[in-house]
């Protein structure tokens, strides 16, 4: 059985996250979603699980820090191509969100990004598999 990722994250509102995350072309799991949560299918066994701060906070004893102004984590997903990363960019501009940063062409890899509604960070990046030297 190969592993999975479950990222959680807690949100201010489920529906404008899921309306937010839908737009940018991700799907839901419904056998994992409810009023309190959703799953977020991101790929072959990554998935982001969409948590109102209430039903999140049951999880830890630690106080949830604000996305908008602090920075909790970097979430970064790799993109089969420069127009990919561009592309999901503009959705989610498109869709509500920001873009905090340029970006940035490093020649053999290039990444963007944005912040959704609730002010996670979403890096994208491209890196051009001729350039990565095998181990």
């Amino acid at each position: 059985m190969h592993k999975q990722i479950y990222v959680n994250l807690a949100v201010d509102n489920l529906d404008r996250s899921t309306r937010f995350f839908g737009a940018l072309g991700f799907t839901f799991n419904p056998q994992f979603t409810n009023d309190q949560a959703t799953c977020m299918v991101i790929g072959d066994n990554i998935y982001a699980m969409l948590l109102v701060k209430p039903f999140f906070s049951t999880f830890t004893h630690k106080t949830l820090c604000d996305p908008a102004h602090s920075t909790e984590t970097l979430l970064c997903l790799s993109c089969e191509s420069r127009a990919e990363v561009d592309a999901l960019v503009a959705k989610a501009l498109e869709a509500g969100g920001t873009a905090p940063r340029v970006p940035q062409d490093h020649g053999f890899m290039y990444g963007h990004g944005f912040e959704d509604p609730d002010g996670h960070i979403w890096e994208l990046v491209y890196m051009d598999p001729n350039a990565v030297i095998p181990s």
